[in-house]
């Protein structure tokens, strides 16, 4: 894949908004994507954002979102080019203030009593049971690469996990299941003078909601399924399905969110480490998120 093109991309993109030039500022960039806010000659300004595969179909994701209803900012223009997508997007502005538990409950409510759309991914039970399958292969390839050496233990868990998955994945598909944000995090929802607006959907999918919720909270300190649990009760509250309180797995609805979430984690870590980072010099870092995030699922399963 090519360097990041993301001049070449924005000039492509300004020719097709009808501008001539303009003024790049960083808001937010790491090696596989970036926001810049872009003003123009008339003094105008719009956020340019530029991703490379995975998160190259984000603007199918915002336009269906958009014709579905949901809150979210207007892709003007998009783009790919070598691998990398851009898009020319509304500039909300300032956030107002952050996002809270009852701002989450409400975008989630909105969000999951979306229709369903063909576009997306499906995670249903089946995919849901593969995921430490998945991971195991690219320990794998992780392997093969001399990489990952020194992680038998995570090998062992994976597997651990693996066989409790048949049980522990029923209920995949209880309500609320369809659109998954999947970066659903008080960061992913813009506050502004004029109401909120969800952003980042550059990995949404169709699955069970209740994924969404559980990484409301974020991932650096340990699962809390008390505090998930009032969050889902508010989120009933709020009009969201009362099936999202109904235990499935043979878990209480916080334990199975969690311990699935942990889990998507997990494999998308070794995904990133072999694949989309393919960085060696990460390998510890996520060597340790891994066995944090494994450790977390084996206690929220009850394995």
């Amino acid at each position: 894949m090519s360097p990041n093109p993301s001049a070449e991309l924005l000039d492509n993109l300004l020719t097709v908004t009808g501008q001539a030039t303009a003024v790049r500022e960083e808001v937010r960039v790491w090696s596989m994507s970036g926001v810049e806010r872009v003003t123009f000659p008339d003094g105008s300004t719009a956020i340019f954002k530029y991703a490379k595969e995975p998160f190259d179909s984000e603007d199918q994701a915002l336009r269906l979102a958009h014709t579905l209803g949901v809150p979210v900012p207007q892709v003007h223009a998009s783009a790919v080019l070598d691998g990398w997508l851009g898009m020319i997007m509304e500039d909300l502005g300032p956030s107002v203030r952050e996002a809270d538990d009852l701002d989450g409950v409400a975008a989630a409510v909105v969000l999951h009593g979306t229709r369903t759309a063909p576009p997306l991914g499906v995670l249903d039970q089946e995919p849901l049971r593969k995921l430490p399958d998945r991971a195991l292969e690219h320990l794998g390839r992780l392997r093969k690469a001399d990489r990952w050496q020194d992680a038998d233990d995570v090998e062992d868990t994976l597997g651990r996990i693996a066989q409790a998955t048949e049980s522990r994945s029923a209920g995949a598909t209880l309500a609320p299941f369809g659109w998954v944000h999947s970066e659903f995090h008080p960061t992913s929802l813009h506050i502004g003078e004029h109401g909120w607006r969800l952003l980042d959907f550059a990995r949404a999918f169709t699955g069970p909601g209740l994924l969404d919720l559980a990484s409301w909270h974020g991932t650096i300190e340990p699962p809390h399924p008390v505090r998930l649990r009032v969050f889902l009760e508010q989120y009933v509250s709020a009009g969201g399905t009362p099936d999202a309180l109904t235990p499935r797995g043979g878990l209480t609805a916080e334990n199975w969110a969690l311990g699935w979430h942990r889990m998507w984690a997990v494999e998308w870590f070794m995904e990133q480490a072999i694949r989309w980072i393919d960085d060696p010099t990460t390998d510890p870092a996520y060597i340790k998120a891994v066995r944090r995030h494994l450790s977390d699922v084996l206690h929220l399963f009850a394995i």
